[in-house]
């Protein structure tokens, strides 16, 4: 989709990818969907240096647990009651604390200087690359 994009993109255009905290801590029970994680962190890291020399930025945004409608439909009643205690913070987000780091990485005012990375807003969970 990218390929596709960029065709239509002019340089002071970005690209914001999302991933997950997965990504980098890793997950058991979701294996599979915690590679397509790790992948998009590469993805990003990348296209970021394929895409610079044109001026065009490409950045992640990996957000811990974010509280959604759709995360009581998604666990039983027990792992819905504790969803985000796991995270220093103990609680799971919300998606008015996630939206920021993406108009931060979609501006050119604030973050012109800044390509190839990822954004945390996950509950103060440690992570490196």
């Amino acid at each position: 989709m990218a390929r596709h994009a960029l065709k239509h993109m002019k340089e002071g255009s970005n690209i914001i990818c999302t991933t997950w905290v997965v990504a980098y801590k890793g997950n058991e029970k979701l294996l599979d969907y915690t590679a397509t994680k790790g992948a998009i962190v590469a993805f990003v890291r990348g296209l970021a240096l394929e895409l610079v020399n044109k001026g065009i930025r490409v950045n992640g945004v990996a957000p811990g647990p974010i509280w959604t409608p759709l995360s009581p439909a998604s666990f039983d009643e027990e792992e819905t009651a504790k969803y985000g205690s796991e995270v220093p913070m103990q609680r799971p987000g919300q998606p008015c604390e996630v939206a920021p780091a993406y108009v931060f990485l979609a501006s050119n005012a604030f973050s012109s200087y800044i390509t190839g990375q990822v954004i945390h807003p996950n509950g103060g969970v440690i992570v490196s690359s």
